[in-house]
């Protein structure tokens, strides 16, 4: 899998982290909304994170409404979550040389800065 970045245009943390990324033109962009994520590209991802709950979003508004109850999802359960529904999936999801960052927090933001000056 290439240089891929997937993201939701329609979040502002996401369009913010893409437009303050360096030799991000390089990278394939994958709007989730508009190109959801399919089990292949699903099963990579997993390949790198080696997780599919980290890849979960665990803040999405879409738990309430459905009234999951997230202690007691196995592996499976977050994959199909995440195939389900594109709001499932943390992001933005960067695939870099080899080296996944998931999410927005301030560490992987620092790592994957790194990463991209190196």
């Amino acid at each position: 899998m290439e240089n891929t970045i997937f993201y939701l245009s329609s979040c502002n943390t996401c369009i913010k982290i893409l437009n303050d990324l360096k030799r991000i033109n390089s990278f394939k962009k994958v709007d989730i909304k508009i190109n959801p994520l399919n089990e292949i590209q699903l099963n990579k991802l997993f390949k790198y994170s080696k997780s599919f709950e980290k890849l979960f979003n665990k803040r999405c508004q879409l738990i309430k409404k459905m009234d999951l109850d997230i202690k007691i999802l196995k592996e499976n359960d977050y994959k199909n979550l995440i195939l389900s529904h594109y709001t499932f999936l943390k992001r933005p999801v960067i695939l870099f040389n080899y080296n996944l960052f998931i999410g927005n927090n301030k560490e992987t933001l620092a790592e994957l800065n790194k990463a991209l000056n190196e």
